[in-house]
């Protein structure tokens, strides 16, 4: 079992699959950033203006941190865990105000969009995203995987 837990390839498709659905989700609110904002509008938490800002900043946060985690990145990991945090927090407000919006997840064209318990699915699926991310950590303390640091990843180059 430990073996498992261990292998480095495991280790690699768990960081590519959770880096990969990560900068999916980014790209595609990018295409419509606009439908993205009113996504983010819908729950009612913030001004139109912070909504805006929001949908301009967050996918390329997603894209970067999703890269990151692929590429085995110190501090993407956390980052990623602090997003799904936040959008567990969204959803779990807009399920206990019963709020019939979009997620926005995947940007205005996610196929789960506007379905009947489709929060709740999101709720799932964000969790499992969570737990993915633990174990992750989990195999770091485990076998001892150490991820990089940006200036290991782009080393300056020295001249004399």
């Amino acid at each position: 079992m430990k073996k498992i837990i261990t292998s480095k390839l495991l280790y690699l498709a768990l960081r590519v699959v959770l880096g990969g659905v990560f900068i999916y989700a980014g790209a595609t609110k990018i295409v419509d950033v606009d439908g993205f904002a009113m996504a983010i509008d819908g729950y009612g938490l913030v001004s139109w203006r912070m909504a805006n800002l929001l949908a301009r900043t967050l996918p390329v946060i997603e894209i970067v941190t999703g890269l990151g985690l692929i590429l085995d990145v110190r501090g993407a990991l956390g980052m990623i865990v602090a997003q799904l945090l936040g959008f567990v927090s969204v959803l779990v407000y807009a399920i206990s105000m019963g709020l019939d919006v979009d997620c926005g997840c995947f940007g205005p064209n996610d196929p789960g969009a506007g379905e009947s318990g489709g929060l709740w699915e999101t709720l799932i699926r964000d969790m499992l995203m969570i737990a993915a991310c633990l174990f992750i950590y989990w195999q770091r303390r485990l076998a001892g995987f150490i991820p990089r640091s940006l200036l290991r990843l782009f080393p300056l180059s020295k001249t004399e």
